[in-house]
């Protein structure tokens, strides 16, 4: 085969991949859109339950009421096919590693779904109740908390996908191990920078107060730590010769 029609041959894979994901993800979607406001009844019951009694939430704009359930039937869509999605992402990677690699690819894609839930979860549960219960204690005298639905969508959204992913550091302290692009020594010597960068994420993207920014800061800081241990279990020796 020449390179060309290698290219060629990558790239109609590529496509094919690309189409089962999309697809997955729509079937999912119009599996879930009749139950999208309970969905999105569900998604607010954190901030319903932090408001004053007869407090609401208000939508301000004519076609919100429609298109915010929607988006969080998209949400609830790419949750669900996320191991799908990751599969298919490790099935066109899959022929260019190496055997000892490829075995990797069960755990990772199990853990990684695991450990992006876990991360939704830990928002959802222990971070969401703090921060709205702080957020409407901070209104001043006089002020009704009423939170417009999209802008609260918005608001979720980014703490949910800022703590899926920082659940996800184990993995790429793992696989970053794993590959031979760092070592353990050299993870072990970057814990300071790893520290302050980890406060500094917290101080992005949640609410100003110094609670939430802790509780994005230090489990993103322990999951670093827990990479770092497995780690040590899953890199190459220096003699080993690639399969």
């Amino acid at each position: 085969m020449t390179p060309t029609e290698s290219f060629i041959s990558h790239l109609i894979e590529l496509r094919n991949r690309l189409l089962r994901i999309v697809l997955g993800f729509v079937i999912v979607f119009f599996s879930l859109f009749p139950f999208a406001n309970k969905i999105y009844a569900l998604l607010a019951a954190p901030m319903l339950a932090k408001l004053p009694v007869g407090g609401q939430m208000i939508a301000t704009a004519v076609t919100t009421p429609f298109f915010v359930p929607m988006k969080v039937a998209m949400l609830a869509a790419f949750v669900i096919s996320l191991p799908h999605t990751l599969y298919q992402i490790w099935a066109f990677v899959a022929p260019g590693l190496y055997a000892h690699e490829k075995k990797l690819m069960l755990p990772v894609i199990l853990a990684s779904c695991v450990l992006f839930l876990t991360g939704m979860a830990f928002a959802y549960f222990a971070v969401f109740p703090v921060v709205f219960g702080f957020m409407v204690k901070s209104a001043p005298a006089g002020v009704a908390v009423m939170t417009d639905i999209s802008q609260y969508l918005d608001f979720v959204i980014t703490l949910f996908m800022a703590f899926g992913l920082a659940f996800e550091v184990p993995i790429a302290v793992v696989l970053t191990v794993r590959f031979g692009w760092v070592t353990v020594a050299q993870l072990k010597e970057m814990r300071s920078y790893v520290i302050v960068g980890a406060f500094i994420i917290g101080a992005i993207f949640t609410p100003p107060d110094i609670i939430s920014q802790f509780m994005l800061a230090v489990p993103l800081w322990l999951l670093y730590e827990a990479g770092v241990l497995v780690a040590q279990f899953s890199q190459p020796k220096a003699n080993s010769i690639k399969a």
